[in-house]
């Protein structure tokens, strides 16, 4: 399902809770048209409507409270996969680990370069509105999914494997006719012009419906 958040500007989320380092984060990202808004600390950045807007997060790791790592922590058992750039003064390996093997896009040390800091925000931008535009693709292909009968999901996973009309019809017992239709009404309602596309199609669909198609 699109929703208008889909069509909004992407949008960079700035956690720090010293004052000055959000404001000169801030005006870096305004400075080269990059649309941010700024938080004190990881509860007002969870109350915030904005959490759901394409961009990226820029996290200070130390903050009184909850952590950076915390909220990455939190963010990702929630489900939320926005891509986060942490900036810390106390780096060291093991943090930088934890955040990297946990997705984060970088993990920099104040005093970080502002060039630094654009390119990790901008390749952090530019994975959500990639990660947002499959995840379209993939609902899309899902709801076309739903609507094929139980014998024509058979059919289309045979198809994706690449097993012939006849062979098909063979393994589920029907006629090689009957499964000439079956696909070109599963064609039809994935709207895929190809065999090709349609296995395409097929790849896109989440791991239990392509185990449980045609069961």
């Amino acid at each position: 399902m699109t929703t208008t958040a889909d069509y909004e500007p992407p949008l960079v989320l700035i956690v720090d809770d010293d004052e000055e380092v959000r404001i000169a984060i801030s005006e870096l990202m305004l400075s080269v048209g990059i649309e941010a808004s700024c938080y004190g600390s990881t509860r007002e950045l969870l109350e915030s409507p904005l959490l759901e807007r394409a961009g990226c997060l820029v996290l200070d790791v130390r903050m009184p409270g909850s952590s950076g790592l915390d909220l990455q922590q939190h963010l990702t058992t929630a489900g939320v996969t926005k891509p986060i750039v942490f900036l810390t003064g106390h780096g060291d390996i093991p943090m930088s680990v934890q955040a990297m093997k946990a997705g984060a896009v970088d993990f920099l040390t104040k005093p970080v370069r502002d060039q630094t800091l654009l390119d990790a925000v901008v390749a952090g931008v530019e994975r959500d509105v990639a990660e947002r535009a499959n995840a379209r693709i993939v609902q899309q292909q899902v709801e076309r999914f739903a609507t094929l009968t139980p014998r024509e999901s058979q059919v289309m996973r045979e198809v994706a494997r690449g097993r012939l009309n006849k062979q098909i019809a063979y393994d589920l017992g029907i006629s090689e006719i009957t499964v000439k239709l079956h696909r070109s009404n599963v064609m039809k309602k994935m709207q895929a012009a190809t065999v090709g596309e349609l296995i395409r199609a097929w790849e896109k669909l989440p791991a239990p419906l392509r185990e449980t198609g045609g069961a």
